[in-house]
């Protein structure tokens, strides 16, 4: 980071302006926060534990999962602290890291989510050559990409967000130290930076919505995830293609609660609340555990 970056902490406004916006926020997010863990956990352990569910589909239902995870987790316990306390500081060094990792996991499920758009295609409209398609190493290569993809991305736009020059500005208005509000620091002119930023996001959304095209064979099962899929690119659109735009200054922290604590919720949800495969992996592992514990009780008894 430039050397005035580095100068003293900066504030995140948030929704500071709004007091009692931020009593019910925090009730909310924190909820969503813990179904989050708790959701994602499961679909991640269920996922390896039942050798079921071994398929391409739910190795990258797991990877999702993880970045939610870990999405959440760089983003929502700083956002609790401001809408608790009174402190809406936070360091430069930690405003990097968050920035970083949520615009490296931000990437990466970008990515993933056209790899399983990808892989529903084949599923759906080459049955017959799914399993010779979607092998493993292939999936396991996809997969690989949408990580380093995501890594590759954050090194490049991230770096140049930092490095730009803020004259002074401390105070984000935002919740969070996303590369929108932060290049809205900047007292240069921004444009470049602006198409470097929309220019990956349209590219992934891209990919998604060529292979979505055949999905409406399969709006019975994929309909759900499809809602969710189109909330996070429809959000996450409206804030980064026009980062600069009196929209997205406006209205760019409620949207991006969406993308960034709604979405990460929904998923666990829509796959243990809609998917029979999920719901009976679930009910497997319950009846093994109680079975488990039965046999260990007769044993002490014994």
């Amino acid at each position: 980071m430039s050397n005035e970056s580095l100068a003293g902490d900066f504030i995140l406004v948030g929704f500071s302006d709004q007091p009692q916006l931020e009593k019910i926020l925090f009730v909310v997010v924190l909820i969503s926060y813990l179904l989050t863990l708790v959701g994602n956990t499961a679909i991640i352990l269920v996922s390896c534990l039942d050798p079921i569910l071994h398929t391409p589909m739910y190795y990258f239902l797991s990877n999702l999962s993880f970045v939610h995870l870990c999405f959440t987790t760089s983003i929502v316990p700083q956002l609790l602290w401001n809408l608790h306390g009174p402190s809406k500081t936070i360091s430069p060094i930690g405003c990097a890291i968050q920035l970083y990792v949520s615009l490296a996991l931000g990437s990466t499920e970008c990515v993933l989510l056209a790899v399983m758009a990808f892989d529903r295609y084949a599923a759906v409209c080459r049955p017959l050559h799914y399993a010779r398609v979607m092998h493993s190493r292939l999936c396991q290569s996809l997969a690989g990409m949408a990580w380093l993809s995501g890594m590759g991305n954050t090194l490049i736009q991230g770096t140049i967000t930092l490095w730009l020059p803020h004259c002074g500005k401390r105070r984000i208005y935002h919740f969070i130290c996303e590369a929108p509000a932060m290049i809205k620091l900047a007292c240069v002119d921004i444009h470049s930076n602006e198409v470097n930023l929309w220019l990956p996001w349209y590219f992934s959304s891209s990919l998604w919505i060529r292979s979505a095209q055949a999905w409406h064979k399969a709006l019975g099962t994929c309909g759900s995830h499809l809602l969710v899929v189109s909330l996070f690119y429809g959000t996450i659109t409206a804030v980064y293609i026009q980062p600069n735009s009196s929209y997205a200054h406006s209205q760019g922290k409620f949207i991006t609660l969406l993308y960034t604590v709604l979405t990460p919720t929904l998923n666990p949800l829509i796959y243990t609340l809609r998917n029979k495969d999920v719901k009976g992996a679930l009910k497997r592992l319950v009846r093994k555990h109680q079975s488990t514990e039965s046999i260990r009780k007769s044993y002490d008894v014994k």
